[in-house]
């Protein structure tokens, strides 16, 4: 008890020293926490997908668009359970600075597939009933204060024209990981326009979204489709849902390593500040920890001691930073929404800043608790006065 008291004023005897310390510790932790937490919502789409959903694509590239007649052959392949037709739109509301993700979709067998999304059924049959109804996710619609009835208009940038929908519906999500930002339509109302503005491009589907009865069967099924359309005029590549998200965070590794590389940078720096405090504690102190060996204690206690400081100080500091990551993460979220509709700071990213605050603390502390025990106690009482 004593030693641990001892610690503590130790810790705090230079308190302004400790407290520029502390709060470089916890800015570090901090800025570790949110990068950490912007590499989990890179991946936060693949995260949420779902075992028993695939992707049915063109071949070639998502530019490409596949018949309407695939979906009733996907639908008889054995394991096919549910199967919609899904085109990314792309409608811009208001301007390009107020964009959400936007997809034309077949009501009656896409809902089926996405029980994340949680809907009141009396909202949810007059979303399936109206053929210019649309369905927006939670976040969107309370940006924008958007209510049940209220028309909404998108400009098209891949389709053409100013497109009017009516709210009829909105989603929850059931799980955090569930992005709230989505606003679906009916694809029949898309197709149906475009037969008269572009017949060229009616009765096109972007991709088909696929849910198997069983999860182990996935592989299987995938192969059964593109076997299918072999040699076709439009080739399909079948990938489960997870593997489809990856697809686009793979355009974008080279940032996500830069925002990896640049978090742990962040802790080395701030290991080298903490080490640096440390080291002037220690080397204002040689005199104190030779009359402490002149007494009779040994390299263990000065250790302890020295350890402790630093772990103390490091522990502190982490504990700030961990809980002002919670209420910035919240704030970027609302700033950067949507393109990260899912920003929430993982449990495993706590548990890095403990390790790294731990890390920190430990390593600043080798150095000076080296010096400390090895220094003559005559060189050490020549530095008293």
């Amino acid at each position: 008890m004593f030693t641990l008291k001892l610690i503590f004023k130790n810790a705090f005897r230079h308190k302004l020293r400790t407290s520029l310390t502390i709060f470089g510790i916890a800015v570090a932790v901090l800025a570790f926490g949110l990068l950490r937490t912007v590499i989990s919502a890179w991946y936060a789409g693949a995260e949420a997908s779902s075992a028993i959903r695939l992707v049915t694509r063109n071949s070639i590239s998502l530019v490409f668009s596949l018949p309407l007649s695939y979906e009733e052959k996907i639908r008889h392949v054995p394991g096919v359970k549910f199967v919609t037709r899904d085109n990314w739109f792309g409608g811009i509301y208001i301007d390009e600075k107020h964009f959400f993700p936007n997809f034309a979709v077949d009501p009656k067998n896409y809902l089926p597939m996405v029980p994340e999304f949680v809907i009141p059924d009396d909202q949810k049959t007059a979303f399936i009933r109206d053929r210019k109804a649309a369905l927006a996710g939670r976040k969107i619609v309370e940006k924008y204060h958007w209510k049940i009835g209220d028309t909404i208009t998108l400009k098209g940038t891949i389709f053409p024209g100013n497109w009017e929908f009516v709210l009829r519906a909105i989603y929850h999500g059931r799980d955090k990981s569930t992005d709230e930002t989505f606003f679906l339509f009916h694809w029949d109302y898309l197709n149906e326009a475009l037969k008269k503005t572009a017949p060229a491009r009616a009765d096109q589907v972007g991709f088909y979204f696929i849910t198997v009865t069983n999860p182990n069967l996935a592989a299987e099924v995938s192969q059964t489709i593109d076997k299918m359309f072999r040699n076709s005029l439009a080739e399909t590549l079948t990938e489960t849902e997870k593997a489809f998200e990856l697809g686009f965070v793979s355009m974008s590794e080279a940032i996500i390593v830069a925002i990896r590389l640049v978090s742990y940078v962040v802790i080395i720096i701030i290991m080298a500040v903490m080490a640096n405090t440390m080291a002037m504690t220690a080397r204002e102190r040689f005199g104190e920890y030779a009359v402490l060996k002149t007494l009779g204690f040994g390299g263990t206690h000065l250790a302890v001691m020295i350890f402790g400081e630093s772990l103390i100080i490091a522990v502190i500091g982490c504990t700030a930073g961990i809980a002002a990551t919670f209420p910035v993460a919240k704030k970027f979220a609302e700033i950067m929404s949507p393109a990260f509709p899912v920003f929430n700071v993982a449990p495993s990213t706590v548990y890095m800043d403990i390790a790294a605050g731990l890390v920190v603390g430990l390593v600043a502390a080798v150095v000076p608790t080296w010096r400390a025990i090895h220094i003559r106690i005559a060189d050490g009482l020549r530095r008293i006065g």
